[in-house]
This record gives C-alpha cells, sequence and structure tokens, in this order.
C-alpha cells in the first residue's frame, strides 16, 4: 500500500514554508511530530524536549531568513525538529549513531547550525557576540537564540544577558519554559498583551515617550523608566528580563501557531535593543506516553511508538553509577555528614537514589557546576563531607572553582566522575576525556580510576576516609564486569596500586576501565610467548612510585594504559621516571591514551577501535617496542 503524502515530503527547506499560512503551518507541525517520534523511536535519545518545540521550530522557520538568520539552539538536544526542517529528514534515523548526525547542533553538520551546543546555558554568550559581528560587518540579519530545558539556572546565561542588555544590541532570546518554572498562568489575555506590547504601534508610541521623558530631570526620567517596566511587569512578568536591560514579551503559549507568528513577526520587525520571549511549552509535547512520564521521555532508548514501552537492555550487572550511588549510601549509613550534590543530574549520576535515602542530603543545584564546587567548597569548610557527583565532561564548567575554591584551601571535597572516557552515541561533547590531566596538575589532588565494582565502591570508602585534602573517582559509563561487592571493604592504601599477574619481559600498567582489554592483551602477548606483567595504578596523583619504578627496572617494555587525553597518566609515569633516571637504562616505554583528536559519537567499542586502546592494540604497542611484527585483529581474537 502506497504511503499518503505528507506536507512534509514538501519542505526540503525553510524556504519551503514561507509561503504557508496557518492551517498548513500546523500540519507541518503535526507531521514534524509524528516523524521525530518514529524516527527516535528507532535511533534512541532526546525526545521530550524536541517534542515540546516542535511548533516553535515551525514557526521560527517560517517567519525568519534562516539561515541568514542566525537560529542557536541552547541545550542542543531540543534541536530533533530543526533538523528534519532544515534538509536532514533524509537523514534523521541515523541520530547518535556511528557516521550519521548528531544529537547536537554542529556547524560541520549543516550551515543551519551556526553554533555547536551540547552543554547548557551557551546560546545568549554566542549570539551576542554573532550580534556584534553582524554590527561591525555591516549586515543585517537577526540572531536568534533559543534558552530553555532548564539551562536558565546556569548563570552564564545570566551574564550574557547582563552585557547584552548593557551593550543594547538587536538580539531575540526566547525562553522555552517547558517545566513551569517561571511561567504564570499563560491565556488568551497574556497573548492579547504579548501581541499589543510585541506590535508597532505600542513600541513606536513607547520610543516617543522615552524621546519626550529623554528631555527631563534625571529624578523624573528614572521614576517614568520604572513606571513602564513595573507597568508591563505586573500585567505580564518578566520585571527581571527588563532590569537585565531586555525588552520582554510574554508568556505566551509555545503550541498556539496563531500567537506564535503574529508575535514573532512583530519581534522580527523591532529595530532596536534585545528582545526576550518567554514561551510556555510543555515537555513531551503530542506523545502521551512522554507527556505522562516523570521526566516526559527526557532521554530515551529505541521504543515502541504505539505503547511507548522502551527498549530493555540485556540483563547484566549493574551500572558503575548504580554501584557509585549504592556505595555512597553505605557510606552515608555510617557517617552522618556525606552528603550528596549534582548539578542537575540526579538521575544521570545516581545521586536520585541517594536523595530517596537520605532526602535531607541530597542537594541539586542546577545547571550550574561552579556554583555546585563552590558550595561543595563551602559544605568541606564547614565539617560536612560533600561528595560532588559531576560527569567528567561537565566538570570542565566549574574548574576554576576547583582549583581556587577547593585546591587552594585543601578543602576535602569528593569528586564523584561518571562517564570518565568515551561515551558513545553522546560523542566528544560528553566524553570524560580531560580530567586526569587538569585535577592531576592540582598540588594536594587525590586522583583515583576504577577498574572494576569492587574497585569503585573501595574508592568511594576511601574518598570518604580522606578528610585533609581534596580527591576525585573516575569511572565510566555502562555496566560493570560482574564482581559481587563484599560487606566489608578495606580502605585503599593512598597512593597503592596492585599487581593482576606477574610476568618478567612485558609490563602493563592499566589506570580505570581499560583493565579487561589490558588483560586480553596480556594473554595475547602471553600466547606469542612473552611473560607478561599486569598492574592497575588505582591512582593517577599520588603515583605508586615503588610499584612503577619496580616494574620498570624488571622489565624490558612497559605500556600504560588509560581512558584520557595526553598529558595525564601516561605523563605523569614518563616524568617520574625521567627523574628517576630509568629513562636512561634502555627502558621501552610507550603510553597509550585518547588520541589528539575528538572522536566523533559511535558505539563505544568502535570509539575504542578508533581510539587505539583494544586489546589488539595494546598487545601490538608492546610487540612494536620490541621489534615485532604487528598481529591483525583476527590474529589476535585467536590469540586472546
Amino acid at each position: 500500500m502506497t504511503k499518503a503524502p505528507s506536507i512534509l515530503d514538501r519542505v526540503k527547506t525553510p524556504d519551503d514554508t514561507r509561503d504557508f499560512n496557518i492551517g498548513e503551518l500546523r500540519e507541518l507541525a503535526d507531521a514534524v511530530r509524528a516523524e521525530m517520534i518514529d524516527a527516535v523511536s528507532v535511533t534512541g535519545g532526546h525526545l521530550g524536549a524536541g517534542l515540546g518545540v516542535v511548533e516553535l521550530t515551525v514557526a521560527l522557520h517560517h517567519v525568519f531568513d534562516t539561515p541568514k538568520d542566525k537560529l542557536i539552539w541552547d541545550v542542543g538536544h531540543q534541536c530533533y525538529p530543526h533538523k528534519i526542517l532544515t534538509g536532514r529528514r533524509d537523514r534523521i534515523r541515523t541520530l547518535r549513531q556511528g557516521g550519521g548526525l548528531s544529537g547536537f547542533t554542529k556547524r560541520t553538520e549543516s550551515e543551519y547550525d551556526p553554533f555547536g551546543a551540547a552543554h547548557a546555558a551557551t546560546s545568549i554568550s554566542a549570539g551576542l557576540g554573532m550580534a556584534v559581528a553582524r554590527d561591525l560587518k555591516g549586515d543585517d540579519n537577526h540572531v536568534i537564540c533559543v534558552i530553555g530545558d532548564g539551562a536558565m539556572s546556569a548563570g552564564m546565561a545570566y551574564e550574557a544577558m547582563n552585557n547584552a542588555g548593557a551593550m543594547d544590541k538587536r538580539l531575540i532570546v526566547i525562553l522555552n519554559d517547558n517545566d513551569m518554572s517561571i511561567a504564570p498562568p499563560v491565556g488568551a489575555l497574556s497573548a492579547h498583551l504579548a501581541r499589543l506590547v510585541s506590535g508597532g504601534a505600542y513600541t513606536s508610541m513607547r520610543k516617543l515617550a522615552k524621546d519626550v521623558v529623554s528631555h527631563l530631570p534625571r529624578p523624573l526620567k528614572e521614576a517614568a523608566r520604572k513606571t513602564e517596566e513595573y507597568a508591563r511587569g505586573m500585567a505580564a512578568g518578566g520585571t527581571l528580563f527588563e532590569e537585565l536591560g531586555f525588552y520582554y514579551v510574554g508568556p505566551i503559549d509555545g503550541h498556539n501557531l496563531d500567537h506564535l507568528v503574529s508575535i514573532l513577526q512583530n519581534v522580527r520587525d523591532l529595530k532596536d535593543g534585545p528582545v526576550l520571549i518567554h514561551a510556555v511549552t510543555q515537555k513531551g509535547k503530542g506523545y502521551a506516553p512522554a507527556e505522562s512520564a516523570a521526566d516526559k521521555y527526557h532521554g530515551v532508548s529505541r521504543f515502541n511508538v504505539i505503547t511507548g514501552e522502551q527498549q530493555k537492555g540485556k540483563a547484566g550487572p549493574p551500572s558503575y553509577t548504580k554501584v557509585f550511588a549504592q556505595s555512597l549510601i553505605t557510606e552515608a549509613k555510617k557517617d552522618d555528614r556525606i552528603v550528596g550534590v549534582t548539578a542537575a543530574m540526579p538521575g544521570g549520576t545516581g545521586l536520585d537514589l541517594f536523595g530517596m535515602a537520605f532526602p535531607d542530603r541530597m542537594f541539586d543545584v542546577g545547571i550550574a557546576e561552579q556554583h555546585a564546587v563552590t558550595f561543595s567548597a563551602g559544605l568541606a569548610a564547614d565539617g560536612l563531607k560533600p561528595f560532588a557527583a559531576i560527569y567528567s565532561t561537565f566538570l570542565q564548567r566549574g574548574y576554576d572553582q576547583v582549583v581556587h575554591d577547593v585546591a587552594i584551601q585543601g578543602l576535602a571535597v569528593r569528586f564523584a566522575l561518571d562517564r570518565a572516557g568515551l561515551v558513545g552515541a553522546d560523542g566528544p561533547t560528553h566524553a570524560g576525556a580531560f580530567d586526569i590531566g587538569f585535577l592531576g596538575a592540582l598540588p594536594g589532588m587525590v586522583v583515583m580510576a576504577a577498574a572494576d565494582e569492587i574497585e569503585l565502591a573501595r574508592m568511594v570508602a576511601t574518598a570518604a576516609d580522606i578528610d585533609d585534602r581534596p580527591s576525585a573517582f573516575r569511572y565510566p559509563r555502562g555496566n560493570g564486569v560482574g564482581l559481587v561487592i563484599p560487606d566489608e571493604l578495606k580502605i585503599l592504601p593512598l597512593g597503592k596500586g596492585r599487581i593482576i599477574r606477574e610476568g618478567t619481559a612485558i609490563a602493563l600498567l592499566s589506570l580505570g576501565g581499560r583493565l579487561g582489554e589490558t588483560q586480553k592483551a596480556a594473554d595475547i602477548l602471553e600466547a606469542q610467548g612473552l611473560s607478561t606483567t599486569i598492574a592497575d595504578a588505582r591512582f593517577a596523583k599520588p603515583l605508586d612510585k615503588d610499584m612503577i619504578l619496580r616494574l620498570a627496572r624488571d622489565h624490558e617494555v612497559l605500556i600504560t594504559i588509560e581512558e584520557g587525553a595526553r598529558g595525564g597518566f601516561g605523563s605523569f609515569v614518563l616524568e617520574m621516571l625521567a627523574d628517576a633516571g630509568s629513562l636512561d637504562r634502555g627502558l621501552k616505554i610507550r603510553t597509550l591514551t585518547l588520541p589528539d583528536v575528538f572522536i566523533d559519537h559511535d558505539t563505544p567499542e568502535r570509539m575504542y577501535e578508533a581510539a587505539g586502546l583494544t586489546a589488539t592494540h595494546i598487545a601490538n604497542s608492546a610487540l612494536k617496542a620490541l621489534g615485532r611484527e604487528s598481529l591483525s585483529v583476527l590474529e589476535a581474537g585467536k590469540l586472546a
């Protein structure tokens, strides 16, 4: 049976929507929503936020001349409808797949993506930069930033708004308020007021009044300004944004295309200063299972479109995230000074479980990693034991605070770094690549990396025991290796690794989650007649100098393996060995790290293959150091 043509078939680029009437735009929105649901059911990904901005996306591309007009999506997972409308519909079922579309906006993917975004609250800063560049070049395009899905809890957004208001640049910000955290009730009256204050008649009269007032003495001038702002604020809200220098319009119904189109057209035609449109939307809109779910289907695996049931992964060991959460709960039962801190990721970090066990001792500070770090420092300064559970890649946003507010003061903040290493479909923006180097550079910092579930549980206990300095422990995304955590855990001796297997020719020194591949590599080398030692470093800082020096002394080849960028564990080991004179004795040493490139999204297995951190790569690194021929993947697989 031939599928009936969709209005979406008529839309190859946003230009094709410019002549659509409101009825056609509604039909298009319905078609985009259906296409997105169907596509994400196949690929998995972020669903709820995109469903909430379908009408807004349609209206924006209808009203504005994209890509000449720059449309910037904050927290880029809102952008799936945008991708469907901007020439990428034919690839939408490759979302987050190797070689396919990114799950976020990406400059190299389309001219309709003027700025890449995967972390929150960057859009207004980037948009202001583009607005300034536009004016310096003498161009006349619009810059529109869509921010929401919690991003307004991040301080960077307000820093940018404060700067934009002071500069008085022509910039449009749309606040996608999809959790009712800011918005008063939206109805016909507020929509009417929004159309009124965004229209030409009102703004012309407002400009005339400003011209008249400008000739008054300063006290009367300031009184008139505040009277106008607060009068509109009482009617429609938005006084905070007015104080930051933005002309506020809203709140409006972000799903009503009649309202959206007319207000966007009015705002498009304004000539002066920054404007903020407050659009209230419903996360998960138009898909019943998402609307009724607690998280509005924020992130989903593949699912059945009819029932909404998500595809369950194969049964296996608990995730490292869950192991961390349960281990922290265990420690918190013994010590009421332990508290948990997260930056808008309670579910992603496992602190939702901790919060259920200890609701008064878990703090979600919003998308505000800088604040999370210094808040934790304050807790530590007054005698509590904060565990700041933050993805490795997100902690980068709070690095100055780690240095200044934690490390310099020697405060015992414990950083639980989830998503260490490569993370698969979320790609390079979420890969935990740099924390070993940037934390290891800080005096007094303890840096640990877990190789398995038991080691992670022991590191949680060890961090709880470290009271005189900051510490961090990192662990990968995904499931553990299947080890059962004993009831009684020994605290790790600070800066001490462990020998897993003794050999004589080659030493493989692993830090963190590549230990399984390291063990396979050792089997390959043993099959080649090369006696191999396996060591788990456990600590990137302080290093186990005695163990590493013994490995260097007793073996011809030493290979370090880590799920981190250059400048991390391997570099620390090289520097230590150089200082000790071990490199002068002809030791063949190689450091295996993530390569000096950003690796595109794919399955974790393929990403680690691309990174050169599989068992075959590890074994071949040792063979090359000895001047032997490398093995193929097939040959190595037979020997492992």
